[in-house]
């Protein structure tokens, strides 16, 4: 990702937020997905960044609101959707893709 971005002129700051986001996501996948290795698509197209990764559980993750500052996980999701500019989730036929967007920088 950070190539792909680095060859289309990408802002530094943006890329470590689509890294850190794309970290939240795979761990996510990793941890609850049920797939030993979550699969992870990377496109950049007009000036848009769309990162999905997918795994084998059709259960969609719960957004939590993170206002219990106390609990040890639930964070990783409120996260993603403050360094994004979209963020989602699709079923599959064998499990379910979460997503996000990041615009390029005007």
């Amino acid at each position: 990702m950070r190539e792909l971005t680095a060859r289309a002129g990408w802002d530094a700051d943006l890329v470590a937020d689509a890294e850190v986001a794309l970290l939240e996501l795979f761990v996510n996948a990793w941890r609850h997905g049920g797939s030993a290795a979550p699969l992870v698509v990377i496109a950049l197209l007009d000036h848009v960044l769309r990162v999905s990764v997918s795994d084998g559980s059709p259960i969609v993750p719960i957004r939590r609101d993170g206002s219990d500052l106390l609990a040890v996980s639930g964070r990783g999701l409120r996260l993603v959707r403050s360094l994004t500019d979209r963020f989602g989730t699709e079923s599959r036929k064998s499990g379910k893709s979460v997503w996000f967007e990041l615009d390029a920088a005007a």
